[in-house]
């Protein structure tokens, strides 16, 4: 069951990089897909998601079914810079940013170097870029090397991207909350 909050779309500043954060099942991921569906189409949705079992696949199938029609789906678990070149000037969403730094931490790849390649690509972007981002720092430490690694990479990058983001929202239990 989808829950029934009526999202009204704050259009201001999307014209650049806009962050959307929250935790799970937040209603993140339908407050940016109706941000960027008040433009025009084609809207690209970058994916980083890796259906590594069948539920995740599931829940991925889901996730594209439930999108409506205009959409081109791209996914990438690493390059984010290189979608983003690539899209031109077409509307992007990526979702989620977590995933994608999961993805770039399990297969040991250069953290600095893969976020200052997306701060880059965003600078160089002349369309709008909706990023979405599990915010998980709100919780209880992790008690693993790895899960505390995950928790300060995921703050220092939105962090980043907050900084430099035209629009920054939080969502919690599907409201969302101008931060920028």
């Amino acid at each position: 069951m989808t829950p029934e909050v009526v999202l009204t779309p704050d259009l201001t500043g999307l014209d650049g990089t806009v962050l959307v954060l929250g935790g799970a099942r937040s209603g993140k991921s339908r407050y940016a897909e109706a941000l960027i569906t008040a433009l025009p189409t084609p809207w690209i949705y970058v994916a980083t998601a890796h259906a590594g079992d069948e539920e995740m696949a599931r829940r991925i199938d889901k996730h594209r079914a439930d999108r409506k029609d205009g959409w081109r789906t791209v996914e990438e678990r690493f390059d984010l810079p290189g979608v983003l070149d690539r899209a031109g000037t077409a509307p992007v969403l990526v979702d989620c940013l977590t995933l994608w730094l999961t993805n770039l931490i399990l297969d040991e790849r250069d953290i600095a170097a893969a976020s200052e390649g997306l701060m880059e690509a965003l600078v160089r972007r002349a369309a709008p870029t909706i990023l979405v981002g599990n915010e998980v720092g709100l919780g209880l430490t992790p008690e693993t090397p790895l899960g505390r690694r995950f928790r300060d990479e995921a703050g220092l990058l939105h962090q980043r991207i907050a900084r430099d983001a035209g629009q920054v929202v939080f969502l919690a239990a599907g409201l969302p909350l101008r931060l920028k």
